[in-house]
């Protein structure tokens, strides 16, 4: 089978033959995530559009190096502006424990998500933390062709020097005097030649734990170097796909594009890949403005809003069934129905297995099989490619009804292109579909167990109240007293 895979280019704003730079290899770069606080549906959505890529990739015969790194430091509250306070420092401020234990138990909670939902792990996860001498060489270079000043210890790029021979805005689609008209300046930015200059490296204050030294002072990295400088470490000056969410596509991937082109003359990426948002009421689900749903709370149906638990693979195809540059709107009947369809899908693979053959077919396998790859070679239209299993669902129960018969060849191609499609490319695996089931149990019984706790504490039987939450933190199931009642979260 041969597809031609197209992607859309968000720096053409178009779709493009996808043509590697070294033939039969891909280097793939995903932003990864800021591992100050659990994983939210939101999340979810970028590692599973790209472990769809990798694994299609890998399917269509690449050999696929695909790095996807973990923000440990730099990302400061205020993402545009690059103000505020390290987020993993005000967290680890907030608990009363080390910033790197706030990344160890985030990352923790990050990985067994992802291992949930089953996304491929990437071949390398740099750390922004482990490569501090890689940014700093890259400011060095930005220095040494103009781009970038220092200022009281700390270094910024200079947006308005660069764009009088480059283009800053090239990616987001904005020109300079806009971005001039509407950036604030804000008291503590007067160090910078203009507001709209980002930083490179910003001097630690005296309180500010996470510092390294440098030649400029003693401080951090800016948090748009750090993707500069790994992916093109892992996957060298020139590469071919970066991906992220469209979110990230200003300031953060356009800084990375001033950044490669300033310290090495071209940009670096061929191609860049954004996935759309996931809203919930219309507005993008998001940490910052508190309406999201952590991925364990929609696993355990743990959340005021859930009307049930929803199972890692209902997710995983709820996020497929929807393009990946649309949006998706949260809603329990949304995530309902596609539980409904996953287990109607996963049935009919189950029923391929037990069905038998007869000496010829009256089936269009073929065209099947040519919808499908070409739906994902199109953008990777994963919607259109599901539409087209479920017209195989159909042929199936056909087969299984005696209405259509299929031949012993034809009978086993099925079953290896439903094996392909379903579980390698789609990434799907057989679980218990219903969120009725397990989840519920599980959420249940932990509930019947922290009112026997409570009791217990109620009279001041104190051991067994310690044995209830040392047994359950045992299992990974960690429990915490607030003002507000008794929180559990998976370890």
């Amino acid at each position: 089978m041969e597809n031609q895979l197209f992607i859309y280019n968000t720096l053409s704003r178009k779709k493009e033959a996808f043509k590697p730079l070294v033939p039969g290899k891909v280097g793939l770069y995903v932003c990864g995530p800021t591992v100050y606080s659990n994983s939210h549906l939101g999340h979810a959505r970028p590692f599973i559009t790209f472990d769809l890529l990798y694994r299609y990739l890998t399917f269509l015969g690449y050999k696929v190096r695909y790095v996807r790194n973990i923000t440990d430091v730099g990302h400061l509250e205020d993402e545009v502006e690059g103000t505020g306070e390290d987020r993993i420092t005000k967290k680890a401020r907030l608990e009363q424990i080390e910033p790197m234990e706030v990344v160890q138990k985030y990352m923790n909670t990050f990985h067994r998500n992802m291992d949930d939902l089953n996304v491929t792990p990437p071949s390398i996860e740099p750390r922004a933390s482990g490569h501090i001498i890689e940014q700093i060489q890259v400011i060095k270079d930005i220095q040494k062709n103009g781009y970038a000043y220092e200022a009281n210890g700390s270094i910024y790029f200079d947006v308005e020097k660069y764009n009088q021979k480059y283009k800053y805005g090239i990616l987001s689609g904005r020109n300079l005097d806009d971005i001039k008209t509407n950036t604030r300046q804000l008291d503590g930015q007067s160090e910078k030649k203009n507001s709209f200059d980002f930083a490179l490296w910003k001097k630690a204050a005296p309180e500010h734990i996470m510092r390294w030294p440098s030649p400029w002072s003693d401080g951090f990295p800016g948090w748009h170097l750090e993707c500069s400088a790994m992916s093109t470490k892992y996957l060298g000056e020139k590469f071919d796909i970066h991906g992220g969410g469209m979110d990230l596509t200003f300031p953060h991937h356009e800084c990375e594009i001033a950044q490669n082109t300033a310290s090495r003359g071209e940009e670096s990426v061929q191609y860049w890949m954004h996935n759309n948002m996931i809203t919930i009421n219309g507005q993008k689900m998001a940490r910052s403005l508190g309406n999201f749903i952590t991925l364990d709370e929609l696993f355990t149906g743990k959340h005021e809003i859930l009307e049930q638990a929803y199972s890692p693979m209902t997710i995983r195809f709820f996020i497929l069934q929807a393009h990946y540059r649309s949006t998706i709107d949260f809603s329990n009947e949304a995530l309902q129905a596609s539980e409904k369809g996953l287990e109607r899908l996963m049935a009919a693979v189950k029923t391929l297995a037990e069905l038998k053959a007869s000496e010829q077919s009256t089936v269009d396998l073929a065209g099947l099989e040519e919808k499908c790859y070409a739906a994902l070679s199109d953008d990777l239209n994963s919607p259109i490619a599901i539409a087209h299993l479920f017209d195989g669902v159909k042929m199936i129960n056909s087969i299984k009804a005696g209405t259509e018969s299929i031949s012993a060849t034809d009978l086993e191609e099925l079953r290896k292109f439903y094996h392909t499609i379903v579980f390698d490319v789609l990434g799907l695996k057989e679980e218990q579909a219903s969120a009725g089931g397990d989840n519920h149990i599980l959420a249940e019984t932990l509930e019947l167990l922290i009112n026997l706790r409570r009791d217990a504490k109620a009279n001041k039987d104190w051991a067994t109240a310690d044995k209830i939450r040392d047994e359950l933190n045992e299992i990974g199931i960690e429990l915490k007293d607030t003002k507000d009642g008794v929180e559990w979260s998976l370890k």
